[in-house]
């Protein structure tokens, strides 16, 4: 028997956006016949990072796609290619997503045999002011543009993943980071900067991890902890740090508590922190376990140092990094449910004080004073019946996601089976 408590009168904050996303469903022809998926769900941001290059036809985002020619004049508006971003950031916002705006350049996974844009920019004061007037044109209306609510801008992504998305050394990340960051907080103090993507720590403190030969150890770890100590000796603004992660929950728990106490030792414990890409067993996409990992994640991360999550990704057609949809019918498939479920926690705003005595089932419940939700996931292995104390779900709707069920209503229970997801509302 699993012992769950609710203390109804116990508020612990917000629930935190944890259901956000990566680059959107796009097709071919720029149609946003998906987006609509992402207003159901209530996907809270869209994280712009692999939407151009390859996948986007060369025309989304990346700033080589914005602004092709790099000896134009950079305060000229006919200098800049807004067409498809425009577009897509205007479907983005109809949809009621905001953007997550990633200053840089799409990964290119042939980088073995030759890279194209990923090398330093060669005048990092004009690659600078470019992201500054792109950054102007999205939110204060330049160039015939816009004034959208876009909080985050992300400069460059995985910079540490040489030479699949740079091919510099360190030291010119940091110089390029450094001149953009602080270009931008002195225009748009109103916005927040970060960097940089981290590709990941895993195999800084796990022995068992190979991590690509151990590069966290030899080559990550470095880049991270001289990346703060070199914006500590310039002065130089940072709002929020991203990692990525495709742990599973249990050990993603563990890569954020190192990364965070890394933070620590670095002057930097307070710093808002991302997960900007994850995807627990991505090879399981459209499996009840899947989607039972994706659930337990977002509660664990609830309670966990990040403030925000963006799921890799939410394209319909590139399995397995497509968690959310089928890639042949472009449907939605069990994560996306997961996703949805979440939802209903945060739209209710408030998470309460919920404890479950049972390793490895993850329990969240929210209210708004009025409504209640509470999300369980059960990854322990085995079925587990439910004692749950605190509240009264007499009137309670159930609903399950498992291997046959999608969100499904369901009987009331005092159950749930393994690699399910439970939703219960009162």
């Amino acid at each position: 028997m699993s012992k769950i408590t609710i203390s109804m009168d116990k508020s612990l904050g917000k629930i935190k956006p944890m259901h956000a996303g990566g680059q959107p469903p796009t097709t071919s022809n720029a149609s946003d016949c998906f987006f609509h998926y992402m207003t159901e769900a209530g996907i809270p941001y869209s994280r712009l990072h692999d939407v151009g290059g390859a996948f986007g036809c060369g025309k989304y985002v990346d700033i080589q796609n914005i602004f092709r020619n790099f000896d134009a004049d950079v305060d000229d508006p006919d200098s800049y290619d807004f067409a498809f971003t425009d577009l897509l950031l205007s479907q983005l916002v109809k949809a009621n997503v905001e953007p997550y705006f990633r200053l840089g350049e799409t990964i290119e996974n042939a980088a073995w045999v030759k890279t194209y844009r990923l090398a330093p920019p060669t005048d990092m004061n004009k690659w600078a002011s470019i992201c500054e007037h792109i950054v102007r044109h999205y939110t204060k209306g330049w160039a015939n543009g816009y004034h959208y609510k876009i909080t985050y801008w992300e400069i460059w992504g995985e910079a540490d993943n040489n030479p699949w998305l740079w091919t510099g050394t360190p030291e010119e990340y940091y110089k390029l980071y450094e001149i953009t960051a602080k270009l931008i907080k002195k225009e748009h103090p109103d916005v927040k900067v970060g960097a940089y993507g981290c590709s990941g720590l895993y195999g800084a403190w796990d022995p068992e991890s190979k991590d690509w030969e151990g590069l966290a150890r030899t080559h990550r770890l470095p880049f991270f902890r001289n990346f703060f100590k070199h914006l500590k000796k310039t002065d130089t603004p940072i709002d929020f740090f991203s990692y990525h992660s495709y742990y599973n929950t249990k050990n993603t728990l563990i890569h954020d508590e190192y990364i965070h106490s890394q933070l620590v030792e670095l002057g930097y414990g307070e710093l808002e922190t991302h997960i900007n890409e994850w995807d627990p067993y991505c090879e399981e996409f459209g499996t009840a376990h899947h989607s039972a990992e994706i659930a337990a994640m977002m509660i664990a991360m609830q309670n966990s140092y990040p403030s925000l999550l963006c799921i890799y990704d939410m394209r319909t057609n590139n399995a397995p990094y497509c968690p959310l949809f089928n890639p042949i019918t472009h449907k939605p498939i069990h994560g996306y449910y997961s996703i949805a479920a979440f939802n209903n926690l945060y739209k209710l705003g408030s998470q309460v004080e919920t404890v479950c005595d049972t390793q490895d089932l993850y329990v969240l419940c929210a209210t708004d004073g009025k409504s209640n939700s509470l999300l369980i996931s059960n990854i322990t292995g085995k079925a587990q019946q439910l004692d749950i104390e605190g509240v009264d779900l007499s009137e309670a709707r159930y609903h399950v996601i498992d291997q046959e069920r999608l969100l499904s209503w369901s009987p009331a229970v005092n159950y749930i089976e393994n690699n399910a997801v439970l939703l219960i509302e009162w």
